[in-house]
Formats: C-alpha cells, structure tokens, sequence
C-alpha cells in the first residue's frame, strides 16, 4: 500500500472566526428586524383597515340621520301646505270689483343692473327676505353649519359651510371622520343669490362624498345624469351639467385652469371661463351658458396633489326642464 502523507491541519484565523460570527449575528438581527417590521405593517394596515371601514360606515350612518331628517321635515311641511291649502278652499271669498288697471312695474333683474360691465348682487326672487325653510330649522338642529342639500344619481348630502379645512375631516355633524362632508367654499356668502356656488368633495374610493364624480367622464352617464339638485337655506334649485374638467391647480403648469375666474363678477372675465371651460371639457355639450346664469361647480381631489376633478352645471332658468333645455344653437 502506498503511503500518504498526512494533510497538515487547518488553522483558522482567530480574527475570520470572529469575523464570521460578527457577520451571522447581523444576519440574525436584520432578519429579526425585517419580522418585526413586517408583524408592524400589518398591524398598521389592519388597523387602517378597521379604521376606513368603521369611518366609512359612520360616514353612511351620519347621511342616512340627517337624510331621515330631511325627508321627515319635507313631509310634515308637505302636510302644512296641504292643510292650508284646503283650509283656503273652505273659506269663502269675497267679490271684489276689479280695480282700473295698472302699469306693472318693470322687473329689475341682475343682468339689467349690471354697471359697467359687473355682475352685482341680487335678492333671491321668490325669497327676498331670507326666510329660512321648514326643513332647514330641522336640519340645523342637527348641526348650525349646514346651509344646502345635494341631490344628484346615489348621492344625497347635506352641505356645511364653516372654513375650507374643517370638513376635510370631520361630518356634517362634526364627528372626526376621514371621509369628511361637503362644503361650501369658504368665500361663499348666501345672504344675496351667490352666481358660483362651488362645493368641495373627497374622491372616496368607497363611492362616499364625491367619489362619484370621475362617473361623468363616461358620456352615457353624463348624458344620463345630467340634471342636479341643490337646495340653500332659501331657494331650492336644479342644474344641468354642462362641462367636466379635470384640471391643475398650479399656474403655468400643463392642464392649469383658473377656476376663480368663474366666480368674478366682471362679466368679460366670466364669459370667457366659461367659453375655456367648455372647450376644455372631456364631454360635449350644447347647453347654453352665460355670465349671468348661476353655476354650481363640484370639485374633488384626483390623484395628485394639485390634480382636481370639477363637474360644471349651469341652474335651469325660468321654463326649462331637463327635456327641454336652451341651447346654444337656438
């Protein structure tokens, strides 16, 4: 048998060993950190899992009280007038001998006070001395701060009106909630008939609040949803959608539109807002808009942070309906 040398022993070097073991201990730790920060991520997104869902069935619940609230004054003041009405049926009226006729005065509109090529502030027609509704003294014994009512396809929302933040989380009632409410921009006043009402939304993923806006980029909703209703503290109102836009917020960048420009009340300025914006909208329409005519604006956040959603309607003036409406060919 032949012989074989024996190997000569491998010793390891004392500073590789520990080295080796330094290394296998970060191993460890890393290893153990990335559990821990993943046992953390899930906690955290259960938790705002839980969250979302408990705010946004708080959110639905808050609307139905204050909806219940809104149809049952509704009715009770729909059984008023009835009683009233059959309570003038009953009673006699006397004979009169027809006075001479008269000369009626003029009636004097915004359009025809305008001076100087400026919108000026009207008195609401039919409610010239303010007087709040039935419905809105029980709505605000819920909360003080809501001044309007939103109806539109799956939606029915009391408005608020206190600043531009607060409602971003919080109801309409005033509970802390992600989903937050409608409001009325802050600049806003409803003491004379406002010519741009603009409400502010979320773009809910769960379809609360405005998240039901980016629907109107599809022309066969649009089309069929066209017509809106909003009612104020003193005048109740439809209006038919005219433009949509999606839009940014920072000057001079691509897609920028001055929205502020359709609440001024120099006429000039109005009119061609109103001619840009039509231009500018993702869905046709032949719906006739002019400076003078009132505008509810719906916005929304998209997703960038100076991206925005607006929904652009024009009120039904004197005579329309939503079959027949003026247009701008006529």
């Amino acid at each position: 048998m032949p012989y074989i040398p024996e190997r000569k022993p491998v010793v390891p070097d004392p500073q590789a060993v520990q080295e080796q073991k330094r290394a296998e201990k970060r191993r460890k730790i890393l290893r153990l950190s990335f559990g821990i920060l993943a046992a953390a991520m899930a906690v955290y997104g259960a938790v705002r899992l839980i969250t979302y869902q408990t705010e946004a069935a708080s959110s639905r619940e808050t609307s139905r009280e204050l909806q219940q609230a809104w149809e049952e004054a509704g009715q009770a003041a729909e059984a008023t007038a009835e009683a009233t009405r059959e309570e003038v049926k009953e009673t006699p009226v006397p004979q009169l001998p027809s006075p001479a006729p008269e000369t009626a005065a003029p009636q004097t509109t915004a359009a025809a006070q305008a001076d100087s090529g400026r919108l000026v502030p009207a008195a609401y027609p039919d409610n010239p001395e303010l007087k709040m509704s039935d419905r809105f003294r029980e709505l605000r014994k819920k909360s003080q701060y809501i001044v309007g009512w939103l109806s539109m396809e799956g939606l029915e929302e009391a408005v608020v009106r206190k600043d531009n933040t607060y409602y971003l989380d919080h109801d309409a009632m005033g509970k802390k909630n992600s989903n937050g409410a409608i409001f009325l921009d802050e600049s806003i006043y409803l003491t004379t008939r406002p010519y741009t009402l603009i409400l502010y939304g979320h773009n809910m993923k769960n379809g609360n609040m405005f998240g039901r806006l980016k629907k109107y980029r599809e022309s066969s909703y649009y089309y069929k949803h066209r017509v809106i209703r909003f009612d104020s503290m003193y005048e109740e109102g439809q209006y038919a959608v005219f433009a949509v836009l999606e839009f940014n917020t920072v000057p001079g960048t691509v897609g920028w539109y001055n929205i502020w420009n359709l609440a001024s009340d120099d006429r000039e300025t109005r009119n061609e807002a109103i001619r840009k914006l039509e231009e500018r909208s993702a869905c046709g329409s032949l719906i006739d808009v002019q400076a003078e005519d009132q505008i509810l604006l719906l916005v929304t956040c998209l997703d960038g942070d100076t991206e925005r959603m607006m929904v652009a309607a024009r009120r039904l003036r004197d005579g329309e309906n939503e079959q027949h409406l003026t247009l701008k060919m006529e």
